[in-house]
């Protein structure tokens, strides 16, 4: 038997809306992650992108476990002495909160090539609102998948 190795033309993308209020967030990044690399298809061919487009919803009530909230993220600006750094609380209260699901998802995937183009399959929006209506997305919800997705 041969090993099937997926072409373009055996590539069939969906739309997936995930709701992530209440969700903690490295168990989202973790499902998002395997949907962007399309882990959960049967044809899945690792030098390929054939994972699904996926829009989150609600990325400031993401939920986080512990003192996680607390924790510093650092980054340099290039500059000699330019090391700066934020709390995950103050970057999900800031003006741009969907930042830290789109960095946890990132530091999820492979480090190459392939997986900056899958990033460009992930939309991620802190309110409700969102403008893929005319993609038809089929709404995933990571929250009863198990019990230890939410938090209170």
């Amino acid at each position: 038997m041969k090993t099937f190795t997926a072409t373009p033309a055996d590539i069939d993308k969906k739309w997936i809306i995930i709701d992530a209020e209440g969700v903690v967030l490295g168990r989202l990044a973790s499902i998002v992650a395997m949907r962007l690399r399309g882990k959960h298809k049967a044809s899945f061919t690792p030098h390929m992108d054939m994972g699904d487009n996926v829009i989150v919803i609600n990325a400031d009530k993401i939920q986080l476990t512990g003192k996680k909230r607390d924790k510093p993220n650092y980054w340099h600006t290039g500059y000699p002495g330019g090391i700066k750094s934020r709390t995950t609380g103050q970057i999900l209260d800031g003006a741009h909160p969907e930042r830290v699901v789109m960095q946890a998802v990132k530091r999820m995937l492979p480090g190459n090539r392939l997986s900056r183009v899958q990033m460009t399959n992930l939309r991620v929006y802190a309110g409700a609102e969102h403008g893929h209506e005319a993609q038809k997305p089929e709404a995933l919800d990571v929250a009863s998948m198990n019990s230890k997705n939410t938090r209170a």
